[in-house]
């Protein structure tokens, strides 16, 4: 089916994304608590890659149609960019929790606006700039400064945000001379490869259960990106994206109801106005696609 015709089918498959994703983090924080972080995105990059390379082989001109790219640098800078925001998003877990880590990493579609002027050139007009400052605003409440709660690790999961909005801006500039297909390629491969060489120096014996959990672990990582894959193959991204912030709902309730984390009135505040404004920034994107 070609892409944009069951808006539908691509709702429900970024909302079965989303459940996935949220069950990966409730399982990458069990096991970064037990174990070093570096290690566990290490495992799951191995699988990832091997995940990667498997889909790639079975499309046209397999493996070396997908390696194949006239910006290695930047292939190569976006996929070290985004271990390294797993590996701050799965420290900011074990330190924070799901819920107020989430809470904050949502803002990451109005950083995408924000840099999307210095990074692709886009003009960014004042009614999308009004929705970032909103936004913030939301960041702000669930930070809290000088309310005497703040904490300097709660700005661990603001810097994940950057990093991630970062990587989303470089894919959608490496997308002018790329396919999809070669970025997911060297996400994977050369991730595979920028993890083992610092997780390897920090590996630990893992216990025959917490192996089971790191199984799984991969496993929701691969079915996370097929459903996701599957979804922008059958509808427009414009249109599925919003229902992307389903996985903070998802996530908190991992975090309150299997690590009995608590729920704060200023995260539930703060992450209502992020949400609002990243869904107008969203369909400010959409509306100025349809009118280009």
């Amino acid at each position: 089916m070609a892409a944009g015709q069951n808006t539908r089918l691509g709702i429900l498959l970024m909302i079965a994304t989303s459940i996935v994703f949220a069950a990966q983090d409730g399982i990458s924080r069990h096991l970064a608590g037990e174990y070093n972080v570096y290690m566990v995105v290490m495992i799951r990059y191995w699988f990832f890659a091997a995940f990667v390379m498997t889909v790639a082989s079975r499309k046209a001109g397999g493996l070396v149609q997908a390696a194949r790219t006239q910006q290695p640098l930047l292939q190569a800078f976006r996929a070290l960019l985004l271990i390294t925001e797993i590996c701050v998003m799965v420290a900011a877990f074990t330190i924070l929790g799901l819920v107020e880590s989430h809470a904050v990493f949502t803002c990451y579609p109005l950083l995408v606006a924000a840099l999307s002027g210095p990074v692709l050139g886009e003009k960014v007009g004042w009614r999308r700039w009004t929705a970032i400052g909103v936004g913030f605003i939301g960041v702000l409440i669930i930070l809290r400064p000088g309310f005497g709660v703040f904490r300097i690790e709660a700005l661990i999961p603001l810097l994940s945000a950057f990093l991630f909005a970062l990587y989303g801006l470089l894919t959608r500039y490496a997308a002018r001379k790329d396919s999809a297909a070669t970025s997911f390629f060297w996400t994977g491969t050369v991730g595979a490869i920028g993890m083992t060489a610092v997780g390897v120096w920090f590996w630990e014996p893992m216990t025959s259960t917490d192996w089971g959990w790191m199984a799984l672990l991969c496993v929701t990582g691969a079915t996370g990106h097929f459903t996701l894959i599957k979804c922008y193959e059958v509808a427009e991204a414009s249109a599925v994206q919003p229902f992307a912030y389903f996985q903070l709902v998802f996530a908190a309730g991992v975090g309150l109801l299997v690590f009995g984390e608590v729920l704060q009135w200023n995260v539930v505040l703060g992450a209502s106005i992020i949400v609002a404004a990243g869904i107008f920034t969203l369909w400010r994107e959409r509306m100025r696609g349809k009118a280009a």
